[in-house]
């Protein structure tokens, strides 16, 4: 698995907030949902991606838009036209002046509007995801992306426009997944554009040294790699590795893996009830004092912060007043 992979691997829908909205000029949404990742494509007409903070970007039909961040944006026919309607979240839709208008404006189980004929269909999936290893993803993305179309016909597009039509047995599932393969198409290609100002370890992954090294750590972080036993895989000296594994990532080989780990760690005690120091046995430190350490160094605070960090979101999202979700069982 390489550092890409490994990313959009974690990055899965899973029961995502997915609507089409059909709609005539002048329209406006405002999205305060606080979707930390939201995809966005014109199946027909163009319109104006707005954030709150940063510049307006124009889509076009069968771009395909990133809005990152959990801050609201609005996506409108004009950059000037005030938002008529909040979407909030998945199934709720308020008019500017506070009126619930979703059960009226909702044509079908995914799709809003007056009517199913309109000049401009929007399309719109919502991933509510968290993590260490998403915020790598999210990183480095800016806070609006656009992968133009240039006059290429999308099947993932095609697909999703014929599936948003049908309810049936399974929907949801294949709605997630073309979503999933929307994303990962999306965030190659945009790391692939002169524009895009890709991070040091994606441009790396080209290269037939560096981007095996990468593989390698990534495939089994917790294993004792030395610069040494990493450069004996790939055949290449130790000095040579280093250098030429700085150059291209950003960093040596050794504090890249440190991060690597700590960003796995952090995973599994947001998302386990492991102990501390069987995560630190999982991504390769020999106690929880040396992940404790490792953590210190690196982002300053303590494993169990981390997981402090964790129960206090979770019960802020789920409004449990104070009582956890009991956290996902660790096999280990």
């Amino acid at each position: 698995m390489d550092a890409l992979a490994e990313l959009l691997y974690g990055t899965r829908a899973r029961g995502a907030a997915f609507g089409r909205s059909i709609l005539e000029p002048p329209w406006s949404l405002r999205f305060v949902g606080g979707a930390p990742l939201t995809l966005t494509t014109m199946l027909s007409g163009d319109a104006w991606i707005v954030p709150d903070s940063g510049d307006p970007v124009h889509v076009y039909p069968g771009d395909v838009a990133i809005v990152t961040g959990s801050s609201p944006h609005t996506v409108a026919d004009s950059k000037t036209t005030a938002p008529a309607i909040e979407v909030r979240g998945s199934d709720q839709c308020v008019t500017s002046d506070g009126i619930d208008v979703s059960d009226a404006i909702r044509l079908d189980l995914r799709t809003c509007g007056e009517r199913y004929e309109g000049s401009a269909v929007l399309i719109t999936g919502m991933y509510q995801v968290s993590g260490e290893i998403i915020n790598r993803l999210l990183s480095a993305l800016p806070p609006v992306l656009v992968v133009p179309a240039e006059g290429r016909a999308s099947p993932i597009l095609d697909l999703l426009g014929e599936e948003v039509e049908r309810v049936g047995p399974g929907h949801q599932v294949v709605i997630d997944r073309m979503l999933d393969l929307l994303l990962v198409h999306t965030v190659r290609r945009w790391f692939e554009r002169p524009e895009a100002e890709a991070p040091g370890w994606y441009r790396a992954l080209g290269d037939p040294v560096v981007g095996a090294a990468l593989r390698l750590l990534h495939d089994a972080p917790a294993q004792p790699w030395t610069v040494g036993s990493l450069a004996g895989k790939v055949g290449m000296s130790r000095s040579s590795l280093s250098t030429r594994f700085a150059a291209l990532v950003g960093e040596p080989p050794m504090t890249y893996l440190a991060k690597l780990r700590v960003t796995l760690a952090g995973d599994l005690l947001s998302a386990t009830d492991a102990t501390v120091g069987s995560v630190a046995h999982q991504v390769g430190y020999a106690d929880a004092f040396a992940l404790s350490t490792a953590f210190k160094r690196i982002r300053g605070i303590r494993p169990t912060d981390v997981r402090a960090a964790a129960c206090k979101q979770s019960e802020d999202y789920h409004g449990t007043g104070g009582k956890k979700p009991a956290p996902t069982k660790n096999a280990t």
